[in-house]
């Protein structure tokens, strides 16, 4: 099993935006996603992520990503998909992975944590080692 998570660099998120929780910054988000990413791999996984911008490279970044390897699972974080005004941003990516990995199962997670269990909603036969 190959998953790509997808989310935003935490460097780059708007932190004053009032529909964040209190208290999240660029370091709860880094750990979030290494815990994310040491999860599927726990389970025998390989687990990647590709982070992106919100402006108009996301798509060809989530592409380029997706071109590169085949993936049985790409993770959109909740991030990319929860904010209105970043719907174009989450347009793009859901395009970009239609694109390049038509065949390619999509999950959405609702916070880094739980990334391995929104894939094994999506690929239930997801091999788990052990």
């Amino acid at each position: 099993m190959r998953v790509l998570l997808v989310g935003y660099e935490p460097e780059v998120v708007d932190f004053s935006d009032p529909a964040l929780p209190p208290g999240l910054d660029a370091e709860k988000i880094h750990h979030g996603i290494r815990v994310a990413l040491e999860s599927m791999r726990d389970r025998g996984w390989t687990a990647e992520s590709c982070l992106i911008r919100p402006d108009d490279q996301a798509g060809p970044a989530v592409r380029e990503k997706l071109a590169a390897a085949a993936y049985d699972c790409l993770v959109i974080g909740a991030g990319i998909r929860s904010w209105a005004r970043h719907l174009a941003v989450f347009e793009a990516v859901l395009n970009a992975a239609r694109e390049a990995a038509p065949s390619t199962a999509i999950a959405f997670n609702t916070r880094p944590q739980d990334s391995a269990e929104a894939v094994e909603r999506v690929c239930p036969k997801a091999p788990i080692k052990g």
